[in-house]
């Protein structure tokens, strides 16, 4: 690998990396080193065909690409283009199946009743007025406070508890401020005007932008090992855990990771959807995902389909890092690294691991092109 004369070092081939070696290759015209431990580009996001049974799959779980902002979505599709799925989840709960978020289908199916609009409003309102919160001291409070203490047992302590391996009342109120009710039979999980899956998958949308001439790429390479080569003029872009780039010296951010486990089911069709949830305590995992749902426009083997079982787990290091806890304890030792960074002039953090920050695609593609435009095009 040749370091020499090398201006331009990206550090993970996720969303953040990718879109910024992309703008330094196409826009400044200047060679790029992108350099990632794994043996794949494309971080969390990536995704491959299982030779099995014929569907490709996001290796690290479900991705849904949604957004509001034009701009990223018109970035993205210079590079792809996306098919017209909309994304909706189903949750198991005592062996029925609900729709999620909570709309007036999965209130009705819950109670078994057959309320409209209206009433399904006053009835939820008489559900959260038997327990009253003046100020929501955790998770289970602020979320029996905008829903009512049953569909809060039935729906998400268990999942809640499964998701963070905490019980709901030592876990903070705000991670449930995004909880979503609706009054109608609204089915969709997002809102965004704009959504789907990349045409032809996330490993070829990857590939596309890292695809220029001067972007050099080399998997299978850890950061620690080139560290002491580069030279020291050159700007480094670093998508990993902030803390592991400063060997943990301020302390260990709280991460969670995935256990996921893959298999491929002798049927053509195993759920009916693409996410299956599951609320109940006593299920290990938290939900089964089917990636043959995201294509519809494909033609698929009829007698296999390919399953994910997903299981949430606290990180250790020697695991993958999937998004961060954001305690306030969390965020402290997060501010003595953001203290320490700022004493190196040539390095510049992003993405949800080098930012610590909880981010969906379309929000760290934007992050990207700003950090390019802000920091590297204007330096």
């Amino acid at each position: 690998m040749d370091l020499q004369g090398l201006k331009y070092l990206v550090v993970g081939s996720g969303f953040f990396g990718a879109v910024i070696a992309e703008r330094i290759a196409n826009d400044l015209g200047e060679r790029v080193l992108v350099v990632d431990k794994r043996s794949h580009v494309g971080g969390n996001s990536y995704s491959e065909v299982d030779p099995e049974s014929g569907v490709e799959y996001h290796k690290y779980g479900s991705h849904i690409f949604h957004t509001k902002n034009q701009l990223v979505w018109e970035y993205c599709n210079r590079f792809c283009t996306f098919n017209n799925y909309r994304h909706k989840v189903l949750t198991n709960y005592m062996g029925r199946i609900y729709q999620m978020p909570i709309n007036l289908s999965t209130i009705n199916g819950f109670y078994g009743t057959s309320l409209n609009p209206d009433q399904s409003r006053q009835f939820i309102a008489e559900e959260i007025s038997r327990e009253t919160f003046a100020a929501p001291a955790n998770l289970e409070e602020k979320a029996v406070s905008q829903i009512g203490r049953p569909l809060y047992n039935a729906f998400i302590k268990g999942y809640t508890a499964k998701q963070w391996e905490t019980d709901p009342r030592l876990l903070p109120a705000d991670i449930i401020n995004r909880l979503p009710v609706r009054f109608d039979y609204n089915a969709d999980y997002f809102n965004d005007p704009w959504q789907g899956i990349p045409t032809d998958g996330y490993g070829a949308l990857f590939r596309m932008l890292l695809k220029h001439p001067r972007i050099e790429i080399q998997l299978n390479t850890d950061f620690s090992e080139i560290r002491s080569h580069i030279p020291t003029d050159c700007l480094i872009i670093y998508s990993g855990q902030i803390d592991q780039f400063f060997n943990y010296q301020h302390g260990i951010l709280g991460w969670r990771t995935l256990r996921l486990e893959n298999d491929v089911v002798q049927t053509g069709d195993f759920q009916g959807t693409s996410v299956m949830n599951y609320s109940d305590e006593s299920v290990p995992f938290t939900r089964i995902h089917e990636f043959r749902h995201y294509h519809k426009e494909r033609i698929y083997p009829r007698d296999k389909t390919f399953i994910c079982r997903e299981y949430s787990k606290t990180w250790h290091q020697g695991d993958e890092a999937y998004y961060p806890i954001n305690t306030n304890a969390d965020n402290v030792v997060y501010n003595r690294y953001v203290a320490a960074a700022a004493r190196y002039k040539n390095i510049i953090f992003g993405g949800r691991l080098g930012s610590y920050s909880y981010m969906d695609m379309d929000q760290v593609i934007g992050h990207a092109l700003r950090t390019y435009e802000d920091s590297i095009k204007k330096s």
